[in-house]
């Protein structure tokens, strides 16, 4: 989701992409809207898991709720990927990026790229998973037992903003790229617990930010691998905007920040004492994979190492409200 930039109405010119193997239609919709890419909908589960312990909260209703608002992310984030290659392909960035100068890119992940699919094709299916989802969040939102004001409100600014990432107003292209990924995430998790209990506790916002991270901390090793491209085409990442050792400085702060964040909530009693002892083997996976993008230069495996601290992160945020319930 971070390969997208200025608009332009044609890509432009530059040695075709070599021609992708077949494959069935809709896996390459599925490439388009990054469906394997599936770490942007484990915070539902991390709201479920804290709704799950309270007495009388899980009944029918509040389990389709999850249903209905999980397949609906689903559906808002295709779009959202969609509309961002289409972008990328447009202003020449994605070209750029998963061209032959860069082979450990997967030209098949950019079916507009790989030529496998059309601009046309690629916008109907954005705009057709916008609709859908829009319609799903309409569901959600009268499936709600509860219904304080920021929920309704936190629906409807998450898809209007979310269609905004990287096409209409661009906000990835004016500085704002890091800040969304991590209000993606704390919106994803904290509004159906909302829906369901009319409040967010302490811990919960906490966790929230702490899913927002997840996307942040793979997003940003990404934005370092793509540095040349988002420079070209005028993209303010911050990896593009400082030099070598102000990006390792930026994400090294990051990667303090949110160990900060998991300690301070200890420390404070707004989560248990023991909550940054459990989630510390996902601090000293955040930590090897800074030492593998700065020390050891492998850029694209401390990507890959971020997946990994996203999903044990989410696994040990899951498992804290279980072991809060049984501790009493």
């Amino acid at each position: 989701m971070t390969d997208s930039t200025l608009t332009t109405t044609t890509a432009p010119a530059g040695p075709p992409a070599p021609p992708a193997p077949a494959e069935g239609r809709l896996k390459t919709y599925a490439r388009l809207g990054k469906l394997d890419v599936y770490d942007y909908y484990l915070g539902t589960f991390i709201a479920l898991s804290a709704v799950v312990p309270l007495a009388g909260a899980l009944t029918g209703r509040t389990a389709a709720l999850f249903g209905v608002f999980l397949v609906g992310q689903v559906l808002l984030l295709m779009a959202m990927t969609a509309f961002d290659d289409v972008t990328g392909f447009r202003d020449g960035s994605d070209i750029t990026n998963y061209g032959p100068d860069h082979p450990l890119r997967n030209v098949r992940r950019k079916p507009l790229v790989a030529g496998t699919l059309t601009v046309p094709e690629a916008l109907r299916f954005a705009w057709t998973c916008a609709a859908l989802a829009a319609a799903l969040f309409a569901v959600t939102a009268l499936l709600a037992p509860h219904r304080p004001a920021w929920t309704p409100i936190g629906l409807v600014v998450l898809w209007v903003v979310t269609l905004q990432y990287s096409y209409g107003v661009k906000l990835s292209y004016h500085g704002f790229q890091e800040v969304y990924l991590v209000a993606l995430g704390f919106a994803l998790v904290i509004l159906p617990y909302g829906m369901v209990t009319g409040r967010a506790t302490g811990l919960l916002l906490v966790q929230a930010v702490l899913f927002g991270f997840g996307p942040l901390m793979f997003g940003v090793y990404s934005n370092t691998n793509d540095v040349d491209g988002d420079r070209a085409v005028g993209r303010p990442t911050v990896a593009a905007l400082v030099s070598e050792r102000g990006n390792a400085r930026f994400i090294g702060a990051l990667s303090l920040a949110e160990f900060l964040t998991i300690a301070g909530a200890s420390a404070t009693g707004i989560a248990p004492w023991w909550f940054v002892l459990l989630m510390l083997p996902a601090s000293l996976l955040r930590l090897r994979q800074y030492l593998l993008g700065f020390r050891s230069g492998d850029i694209m495996r401390a990507r890959r190492t971020g997946f990994a601290v996203h999903r044990l992160g989410v696994v040990l945020m899951v498992a804290s409200h279980p072991l809060a319930a049984a501790l009493g």
